[in-house]
């Protein structure tokens, strides 16, 4: 082949025992940033460039040499070119995490690994990574693209209070978001050379000068220095492009949404919370996502908004069939904890992070400030006994679970209130502490203002 070249004969003279193993219609790539090594069996391995010409060639390599199956580690973002060729082209291709699949301890080369990789996966050694189909994919994308310019936007948020407060102008102090209508209209006056204060104030909404125009006055007196103006005004302009690429992300949504729903039959929704900050502007964002998944809406569990409810489908799609039960499926998320047993040693795993499993602990953060919640009530309990991190993992786990029952059986989630989950709290309590109380030969009275050993 013109496209390939072939490894050194010391490469070939070394792993020869390890090529034999490898069963043909089997093969894995090693990928690179410029290079592509490729293992099939009874050959030696070939590299191949990485441009797109390259890739047809390799297909075409792999044809003539019968291979059907092909794995390849996932390896940033290079994987994802070719595994959508292969793909294309009718390969069985399995993507898999290279800490799965280790070499052995002085024999670390890309020829080396692809070798290895292909024995692993001739004999069915190696574990596929999940991969969304291809339209939900093209939402991931999306959706990710627009969480990076909030991101952003973030980010100049903070140099904007920087530039405030480098030039003494306090007023992030006294309004809950400089972000918000007054503020933008303040910092816009700045910008533009308005420097009276009268004028600055009356740019803020009525229901913030009512109670706080003297404080709002007083904040807004500043030192002006013009390299301070000039940096505020960067940021300013930053973070107006950001929600400009924002709003461009909400309508390919929303094209999205429409293209994928035309054909089907809408569903009812049911309310649910609301985005307050940096919510999508997309309409009926709610009813497109229950009509996309079948009619299960996630929206009426504690702490999945309209926005994590898209999230939640561009990581996962709408059939979750591919995990067979909620503890597969909480473990794959990470917020079970892992096992590492070898007789009587024990060991402490590390849970793998993943973007799913970060939206769910998202949810569990606003849980845990609801006052009404049972989810709530939970993690202030747990968060007594260990911590905020255990407690929040802890709640994420669970509604985790329920949003997988949701998905695949449809199962509503009715909320036990903050005051059904204390009393069941209560009670299991009393029952403990009876069996205490009987191990310790005391007796356990109940009376009207409590419990009385």
């Amino acid at each position: 082949m013109s496209g390939g070249i072939e490894s050194g004969s010391i490469e070939k003279t070394k792993l020869v025992k390890r090529i034999e193993r490898i069963e043909p219609g089997v093969s894995a790539i090693d990928i690179g940033s410029e290079s592509l090594f490729v293992a099939v069996a009874n050959e030696p391995v070939k590299r191949f460039g990485t441009f797109t010409s390259e890739m047809i060639l390799l297909g075409e390599y792999l044809f003539s040499h019968g291979v059907e199956r092909v794995a390849m580690e996932a390896t940033g973002v290079y994987w994802i070119p070719l595994h959508d060729h292969l793909d294309k082209c009718g390969f069985e291709v399995t993507v898999f995490h290279g800490a799965h699949a280790r070499n052995l301890p002085g024999r670390k080369t890309d020829a080396a690994d692809c070798q290895w990789h292909a024995m692993l996966h001739s004999h069915g050694l190696l574990s596929p990574c999940f991969i969304p189909p291809a339209e939900i994919l093209e939402l991931r994308s999306l959706y990710r693209l627009r969480e990076d310019h909030v991101g952003l936007g973030a980010m100049y948020t903070q140099q904007m209070q920087k530039a405030l407060v480098l030039m003494n102008v306090r007023l992030h102090d006294v309004i809950s978001q400089t972000t918000g209508v007054s503020g933008l209209r303040v910092m816009e006056a700045i910008v533009s050379g308005e420097r009276d204060v009268k004028k600055l104030v009356s740019l803020c909404a009525n229901q913030i000068l009512k109670r706080k125009r003297d404080q709002v006055e007083a904040s807004l007196h500043g030192t002006w220095e013009a390299h301070h103006v000039f940096a505020l005004r960067q940021a300013l302009e930053g973070y107006r492009f950001c929600q400009a690429q924002m709003a461009a992300c909400d309508a390919q949504i929303e094209r999205w949404l429409v293209e994928q729903t035309r054909d089907l039959e809408p569903k009812p929704v049911q309310s649910s919370s609301q985005v307050r900050h940096n919510a999508p502007v997309i309409d009926d964002l709610h009813g497109k996502l229950v009509t996309l998944s079948g009619g299960r809406d996630a929206g009426i569990l504690p702490g999945i908004s309209p926005l994590g409810f898209l999230k939640l489908v561009g990581e996962l799609g709408t059939d979750l069939s591919r995990w067979p039960s909620e503890k597969h499926f909480v473990s794959w998320l990470g917020l079970a904890p892992g096992r590492n047993e070898s007789g009587k040693r024990r060991k402490r795993v590390r849970r793998r992070k993943t973007t799913a499993g970060q939206i769910f602990k998202e949810g569990a953060m606003s849980i845990a400030k609801s006052k009404h919640l049972a989810l709530g009530g939970f993690y202030r309990r747990l968060k007594g006994r260990t911590s905020a991190g255990v407690a929040n993992t802890a709640v994420a786990r669970k509604l985790a679970g329920l949003y997988y029952r949701l998905m695949t059986q449809g199962l509503e989630y009715v909320e036990q209130g903050l005051h059904e989950y204390e009393k069941k709290y209560t009670e299991q309590s009393v029952k403990r502490l009876k069996k205490v109380a009987q191990r310790l030969g005391l007796t356990v009275i109940e009376t009207q203002t409590g419990t009385v050993i």
